[in-house]
């Protein structure tokens, strides 16, 4: 509980100090008040900046050619599947053909009841890898079973071939059998399994089968072409085709084009982002007789200058590699009554479609004759856009800063003001308690006096002159 001054004696309201501090704090929680306005309108100009690095990205993607499109490949897919780098590969057709798949090299033992519990023997596997390296799998009584060799094998890195134990599906009475087989296809791969010697296994163990290595086989506009694996990775510039079954005979175009639908919807991701500035602009441009000005950025300069330039540049008309004149308006960007953006992305997709060279030249510009680069809607918007949130020159960079100037000016004359009003609180405490104090003393010489005249007859004068 803090002191409180004023009382009987002095005649004073007893809480006198706080109402004299109470009324020195007003200017004090205006300052706070106004401050609090600088913080929100901060808010809004971080909110502004958040819509503005969401398009930056956007465009620093879409802004050259081979950024903005968007591939994809038609094909068999029963056949063979198609991965495109798009930075790469560039629109073509081609007939493609799969005669033949890779293999690698593999050999198939003879059967046994059970993968576990049969007693193969000990002994060793050789084989020769394709490097012309012996190898020899010494295996002992422990591992004595087809899933036994099979870990041997496969716990070994250095062995060069991967073993795996199957049941044939004959429904024999030996289904059991394991497999070896090169990690690797192709002709330059082949593996030799020349022997298998075990002795005293319940039955005999020896190689049934074996496979040997070979290229795939795959024509292209007609030339036979060999493979050492099931995928072509440098046949076409910047596609990766995975064969996924032989064809002979059977003839099917491999075509890249541009993927209109991806193109569409990055412009549509865009145009939306874009209206998200614009919604917000003309919220805070919403204002009636209620609104309190100083909480918005209705009526800013920055916003003006914003949008101005925004709409600005989403009309402009530009030159084009064909010598067309084109506008956003031509892809189905248009503005509405409200003041945003509308798209239409039929139209877009249909005009991409027919013409896609002349909308990359509007939107990401273009090489002229003499060599000079000449922007498109694209890049002038990534220029602007850089502008408005560079650091620490850009327009909304500039705008926080100014804000922050003030709410910092307003923070030293908060403190200072703070300071005068605690030392002047003070100084009125002890004012008022020495006040107390010498009223305090005043009156207690007073009852000293009516005392002192009470004991003579009520006329202390007469009692002094006897």
């Amino acid at each position: 509980m803090g002191i409180e001054f004023g009382s009987i004696q002095t005649g004073l309201p007893k809480d006198i100090v706080k109402q004299i501090v109470a009324a020195e704090k007003i200017p004090l929680e205006k300052m706070t008040a106004r401050k609090e306005k600088y913080v929100e309108r901060q808010k809004l100009v971080d909110t502004v900046a958040k819509f503005f690095d969401e398009i930056k990205t956007d465009l620093n993607k879409m802004n050259t050619p081979k950024g903005f499109r968007e591939l994809k490949a038609l094909f068999n897919d029963e056949i063979i599947n198609v991965n495109l780098d798009k930075f790469v590969a560039e629109p073509a057709s081609y007939q493609f053909q799969v005669d033949q798949m890779a293999q690698k090299s593999s050999a198939m033992s003879s059967g046994f009841e059970d993968p576990n519990d049969s007693y193969i023997g000990v002994g060793f596997i050789q084989y020769i890898l394709p490097n012309g390296e012996t190898k020899d799998v010494y295996i002992d009584s422990e591992h004595s079973s087809l899933k036994g060799i099979a870990s041997v094998i496969n716990t070994n890195a250095n062995m060069g071939v991967r073993a795996t134990v199957v049941n044939d599906g004959t429904g024999s009475n030996t289904p059991w059998r394991i497999i070896l087989a090169l990690k690797e296809t192709g002709d330059e791969k082949y593996a030799e399994f020349p022997h298998f010697y075990f002795v005293d296994g319940e039955s005999d163990f020896y190689l049934d089968f074996d496979r040997e290595a070979h290229d795939a086989e795959v024509q292209l506009d007609g030339f036979k072409i060999e493979l050492p694996e099931n995928k072509a990775k440098d046949l076409i510039a910047g596609t990766s085709i995975d064969l996924k079954k032989a064809k002979p005979g059977e003839e099917f175009t491999l075509q890249i084009v541009e993927d209109v639908d991806k193109m569409s919807d990055k412009l549509k991701a865009l145009v939306d982002k874009i209206n998200e500035v614009l919604k917000f602009i003309i919220q805070q441009n919403s204002l009636d007789e209620k609104s309190d000005t100083t909480k918005t950025l209705g009526g800013d300069v920055s916003l003006q200058t914003i949008e101005s330039r925004t709409r600005t540049l989403l009309m402009k008309a530009v030159q084009t590699a064909s010598g067309k004149t084109y506008r956003l308006s031509d892809l189905g960007v248009t503005f509405n009554k409200k003041g945003i953006l509308d798209f239409d992305i039929e139209k877009a997709k249909s005009v991409l479609s027919k013409d896609y060279l002349t909308v990359e030249s509007a939107l990401v510009g273009y090489t002229n004759r003499d060599g000079a680069r000449v922007s498109g809607i694209f890049n002038d918007l990534t220029e602007f856009v850089n502008g408005v949130t560079r650091r620490p020159d850009g327009i909304l960079p500039t705008k926080r800063s100014g804000l922050q100037s003030n709410m910092d000016q307003l923070n030293r004359q908060i403190e200072q003001r703070t300071t005068v009003i605690d030392k002047k609180e003070q100084m009125l405490k002890d004012k008022f308690a020495r006040l107390e104090g010498v009223i305090n003393k005043i009156k207690g010489q007073g009852a000293g006096l009516a005392a002192l005249a009470g004991s003579a007859g009520n006329d202390p004068v007469q009692q002094l002159n006897t």
